[in-house]
């Protein structure tokens, strides 16, 4: 009898690491496998970016389940007879079907619904991605330019045509500043769709690169000394009729109340947010200043350096500006789950329309031209400049630390400190080499 060849579907979850992990199954048995899933081990969360568990507060002992979630395919069939590849995300839940604690996903549809039941209003987001790909020319002079596509229109081509074809709308593709970067965007969508495409789209992305025989890297620093590779998160809000509620024409930085209270809350919990959104040891070669990231805690406006920047809108007529209107955290990058940055993002937010946090100070210029003490009457925050400095914040953060909850917040550090560790000594260029391949 002849082998018939047959298609497994990874079952899949984004974890601390920024990862996607999971296991496979026999695709025929994909829809008797959406209400059980496949066992799953708590100590799995633990697994750090170099294939290592330094440390783990759960050992050897307990069982979860990793359970499709309707909506979360990914089907990468190039129709040319070769094999087609299968994933699926999914949910940690317990044995009892319930959340459980360091379910990343989970974590953020809880405080999408804190938001919603406490102020009536929900995120749209979207997060624009930067990468590396060693298939793009480098040379002198090709910073924007049209003349770095070239040669890779087969890979852009089948990258669009696979993100469209499971269910992500592109909205731009475009040569970015650094020799061999590229930025990719989708539509705005409901903030758990936007987290889920994030993590589709990086999966994608890296498989259609390998099927051209390229090596793809979220990773933000693929060569010390060059802009590195940054995860802009566009996040506005909206009520429960879906109008928008972040803007208001005559607003500071044309922020509504309850919008700038939001940003204003971001900014107060900076440093704790940064060792989520840029949690690796190399995150903080990215940022620093003059490199198009953030370097302080501040928001501005139409500002690539700033930490949340307002973005630009038309002003013409017949443009709904409010729809248009959106902040961009720009601290961010594609070590950490998209899941787990727009949940602590949402969460500070929410912080600050319970305070009712004032509106931020709208900075102009380089908060580095300014004097310590100007920037302290400003509330010009310093971001920490190291991961370390950053978990240190995180854990200082009584707030930060208790949106996490006891069990995430405990597995997050022993995970992030354990990567430290491992790190520790290895030289800069080879720390660099070592991301751009895990990521």
């Amino acid at each position: 009898m002849a082998i018939e060849r047959e298609t497994i579907v990874t079952v899949c979850c984004s974890d601390i690491a920024g990862q996607v992990r999971g296991k496979g199954f026999p695709a025929r048995e994909l829809e008797s496998r959406r209400r059980f899933g496949v066992g799953w081990t708590p100590t799995n969360i633990m697994i750090n970016c170099l294939g290592r568990i330094p440390a783990t507060p759960f050992g050897a002992e307990g069982d979860l389940m990793l359970v499709p979630i309707p909506d979360g395919d990914i089907t990468l069939d190039y129709g040319d007879g070769s094999p087609v590849e299968r994933m699926v995300l999914g949910d940690i839940l317990t044995m009892a079907g319930e959340r459980w604690d360091c379910c990343l996903r989970g974590f953020l549809k809880s405080a999408l619904d804190q938001l919603e039941a406490e102020t009536g209003l929900r995120v749209l987001a979207s997060f624009e991605h930067e990468f590396w790909i060693d298939g793009g020319e480098e040379r002198p002079g090709d910073s924007y330019a049209a003349s770095s596509l070239r040669g890779l229109e087969p890979f852009i081509g089948d990258f669009i045509g696979a993100l469209r074809a499971n269910g992500l709308s592109p909205d731009t593709f475009l040569p970015e500043y650094g020799p061999r970067q590229y930025e990719i965007t989708v539509d705005p969508a409901l903030a758990l769709q936007a987290a889920d495409e994030a993590v589709k789209l990086r999966e994608i992305g890296r498989s259609v690169a390998r099927r051209h025989g390229h090596h793809l890297s979220f990773s933000p620093v693929v060569t010390r000394g060059i802009v590195g590779n940054g995860v802009h998160i566009h996040f506005s809000l909206i009520d429960a009729a879906g109008k928008p509620v972040a803007y208001a024409a005559d607003g500071p930085g044309k922020l509504s109340p309850v919008g700038a209270s939001f940003a204003a809350g971001i900014l107060k919990h900076a440093k704790a947010l940064c060792a989520i959104a840029a949690p690796s040891a190399i995150s903080y070669e990215r940022l620093k200043p003059h490199s198009w990231s953030a370097y302080y805690a501040n928001l501005a406006d139409r500002d690539r350096e700033a930490l949340l920047r307002i973005c630009p809108y038309p002003e013409v007529e017949g443009v709904d500006v409010a729809k248009r209107f959106n902040l961009e955290f720009r601290a961010a990058d594609a070590t950490a789950s998209p899941y787990l940055q727009l949940a602590m993002l949402v969460h500070a937010g929410l912080a600050g329309i319970r305070e009712k946090l004032p509106a931020p100070y709208l900075s102009s210029g380089d908060p580095g031209t300014l004097t310590q003490e100007q920037r302290d009457e400003r509330g010009i925050g310093d971001l920490p400049r190291t991961l370390a400095e950053a978990l240190d914040a995180l854990q200082a953060d009584r707030a930060a630390m208790g949106w996490l909850g006891p069990v995430l917040a405990n597995a997050y550090l022993i995970h992030k400190r354990g990567e430290l560790d491992m790190t520790a000594g290895i030289d800069m260029d080879e720390l660099c080499r070592i991301y751009a391949r895990a990521y």
